[in-house]
């Protein structure tokens, strides 16, 4: 279990599995929509189904486990800054890949998984072009989707700068202890 001196191989090892998976996809999710590169669709749903699937972990480890304990005191601001921020990651870490499986399963263009098909795509037989299976449900996904992109983005790049702030200003041991370090 966690405890304000260290924190379990289990929280570290989800929190930098996550953390490096949802870095990725994010990059890799601009980097499509900016430049309509297709190619990397089926890789980004295949990477964003299995990490859903490790969040929803997390989230059952931070539910029984509770929060890290910080590892000094803050003044209320901070700590209460650091509450969102973390608020915001977790939920948006099990919005972005459901609003991604909304939009795209739904949007008719299916979810395979490294190859294999989880929900079909849906085409038309005459046209051979995609259909939207609900149109508006499709479109909630995809908007839902994009936007969750940009305060993901904002929540990461606040934790990192609080990570940084945390190591470099305050000079405690909070980042340590994320890479594993005994509390002295």
């Amino acid at each position: 279990m966690d405890n304000q001196q260290k924190l379990s191989p289990v929280t570290i090892t989800l929190h930098w599995i996550i953390a490096l998976t949802v870095i990725t996809l994010t990059g890799i999710g601009f980097y499509m929509s900016m430049f309509d590169f297709y190619p990397l669709y089926d890789w980004h749903k295949s990477f964003g189904v299995v990490i859903f699937a490790v969040v929803l972990l997390r989230v059952w480890w931070r539910i029984k486990n509770g929060w890290p304990i910080p590892v000094g005191e803050y003044p209320t601001f901070e700590r209460r800054l650091a509450q969102a921020a973390h608020w915001v990651l977790i939920l948006a870490t099990v919005l972005m890949p459901v609003s991604g499986i909304l939009y795209s399963a739904l949007g008719g263009w299916g979810i395979k998984v490294f190859g294999w098909v989880m929900v079909a795509g849906n085409k038309n037989p005459v046209t051979g072009q995609t259909e939207a299976i609900h149109a508006g449900l499709a479109q909630l996904g995809q908007v839902t989707h994009e936007w969750l992109g940009y305060v993901l983005a904002g929540a990461i790049i606040l934790h990192i700068a609080g990570a940084l702030k945390h190591h470099l200003i305050d000079k405690d041991r909070t980042l340590l202890r994320m890479l594993g370090r005994r509390q002295r």
